[in-house]
């Protein structure tokens, strides 16, 4: 019976060891999980349910998808600096939810975070720095509803924009100079609406154009045609009984 006890715990060990990803270090006790410098490429599975700090920073992770962190329920902060993250699902974003308190996306590849929409579930500092933002309408309106502090704003550098001056600029100072990427967006919409417009119109008017022209054009060949048409002379038979015709009339009339 003493044994039994130690193979509890041993069990217990083995368990907790293999729940631990490869090249992952697993601190069960604490909830903590360093898969720091793992060469990994993709989220790894098997992460310890109890998980609260992940730490999967300086790898070769090109996506977060959703599903990847979805029972991960206790997980407090998400390292993801260094890696070649270039997209995040908005999905993935919405499984961290409320309950996530810091999300370090540094230094990765990323241009775009997602849609506004999945901001409201996600209430984590974050850190941004050190990524080739594109700078534009949908940029503007994700970093206006999360609730960034400044210096996170600050590191929001625009890497690409609408226009050449704007580059090299954090996004925080080009907003609170005036410049609205919604504006510029909505004005771009409506130009290459208006621009769709009259190409439509000059189609229609090009067409009916060419559509006259072309009934003309074959109206004129139909009565050249029938100009061009012989015209028969009446033969001495057809004058002569013409003339028999009148006449036979011609006496009918006075009798």
């Amino acid at each position: 019976m003493p044994a039994l006890p130690w193979l509890l715990v041993a069990l217990l060990c083995q368990r907790g060891s293999l729940a631990c990803p490869k090249g992952c270090r697993c601190a069960q006790e604490s909830g903590v999980v360093r898969c720091t410098h793992g060469q990994l490429r993709h989220i790894p599975s098997g992460l310890p349910r109890d998980t609260r700090v992940l730490y999967l920073d300086s790898n070769e992770i090109t996506d977060l998808l959703a599903g990847a962190l979805r029972e991960l329920r206790q997980l407090q902060e998400l390292y993801l600096s260094d890696n070649l993250l270039e997209t995040i699902s908005p999905a993935a974003l919405g499984e961290l939810g409320s309950r996530l308190q810091l999300l370090d996306l540094s230094h990765n590849r990323l241009r775009q975070l997602g849609p506004a929409e999945a901001a409201p579930v996600l209430r984590a500092k974050l850190r941004l720095q050190g990524n080739p933002w594109a700078c534009g309408c949908a940029l503007q309106e994700l970093l206006e509803a999360l609730p960034l502090e400044a210096e996170t704003l600050e590191a929001v550098v625009c890497a690409s924009a609408a226009r050449e001056e704007y580059v090299g600029q954090p996004l925080a100072r080009l907003l609170s100079a005036g410049v609205d990427f919604c504006g510029v967006h909505q004005r771009t919409t409506d130009v290459a609406m208006l621009v769709t417009v009259f190409c439509w119109f000059a189609v229609v008017i090009a067409y009916v154009v060419y559509y006259v022209a072309r009934n003309q054009a074959e109206t004129r060949r139909h009565l050249e045609y029938l100009k061009a048409l012989p015209i028969k002379q009446p033969s001495p038979e057809d004058e002569e009984e013409e003339g028999e015709e009148m006449e036979g009339d011609t006496l009918s009339t006075i009798l």
